[in-house]
């Protein structure tokens, strides 16, 4: 067996394609073996592709932009995708089936600080027509953190990935009112990126193989067996969860069969962060991009 390292900036069941080719076996079939870490907090998977201590990593292409803003050399690319639309989801404290997003202004909310999970917020807030600055921000830091603070009774809503949101309404602390991905639409929201150098190597074809049986696996598999496979890698949250979890992504649609990065979703998020200021200008797709090994 081939060691293949592999690092994720975030991790949680949204990322399951690229937990999934872990657990699904799919690597083994081809022969590697994985060896799976989380960056430090604050800290971009990105810069374990250019020390050399990750082959693939679990990342944005906002990194991209940011790279290109800076004048850095592009030997990084985005290569596939990993979600097509955001994963976050919006908890009440309350049931609230007349939830409309009109109800957030003036509403202490538990949000991320900054990044792309605010960005893409901003953005849902704009596209259902509320204003942001109505909205009392709590910021405490990361998910764990903000998922301790909503528990500890900090916000009426908290803003989180899954499988968060779904251990907080197993506990009977919290109530789904709305997904973010459901306003914004589909997007470049999460992707996977290596060395270009990288890309041309056996390795990288033998993970794209893996890769895109991972993909069929993801929308044919019923949650509960994916969940089953990726227990393991939460030790802290009910296997009943977790397929609970992963069966709503299968719904939402963020895990589309086919593996390359789209232009229409890469054009849509520098729609996102041009929205927010954050975008001095729009970027060739084959700038940042390019097509999966084959």
């Amino acid at each position: 067996m081939e060691k293949i390292n592999i690092q994720f900036t975030l991790f949680s069941a949204f990322y399951s394609p690229l937990i999934s080719v872990m657990s699904g076996g799919f690597l083994k079939e081809e022969g590697l073996e994985p060896n799976w870490t989380v960056a430090a907090p604050g800290v971009s998977a990105i810069a374990a592709l250019k020390e050399g201590s990750a082959h693939v990593v679990q990342s944005a292409l906002s990194h991209g932009f940011g790279a290109i803003a800076r004048g850095e050399e592009m030997t990084i690319s985005h290569f596939a995708q990993i979600n097509e639309m955001d994963g976050f989801f919006l908890t009440a404290r309350e049931p609230d089936p007349d939830f409309t997003w009109k109800k957030l202004e003036g509403a202490e909310v538990v949000l991320f600080g900054g990044g792309q999970p605010l960005v893409m917020f901003k953005y849902a807030c704009h596209k259902a027509g509320i204003d942001y600055d109505k909205i009392k921000a709590i910021n405490v830091g990361g998910a764990a953190a903000m998922d301790k603070a909503f528990r500890e009774g900090q916000g009426q809503y908290v803003q989180q990935q899954g499988p968060f949101p779904q251990q907080l309404a197993a506990d009977g602390l919290g109530h789904i009112v709305a997904q973010v991905g459901k306003q914004i639409g589909p997007c470049g929201f999460s992707s996977l990126a290596a060395t270009k150098d990288w890309l041309e190597s056996d390795m990288a074809r033998a993970f794209m193989r893996a890769y895109r049986k991972t993909r069929i696996y993801m929308n044919e598999t019923p949650a509960a067996e994916i969940a089953k496979a990726e227990k393991s890698y939460f030790p802290d949250i009910d296997e009943a969860v977790l397929a609970n979890c992963i069966s709503t992504y299968q719904k939402l649609g963020c895990w589309t069969p086919h593996v390359e990065i789209t232009e229409s979703a890469y054009e849509a998020t520098m729609d996102i962060f041009a929205y927010n200021g954050l975008l001095g200008e729009r970027y060739p797709y084959g700038r940042i991009c390019s097509l999966p090994p084959s």
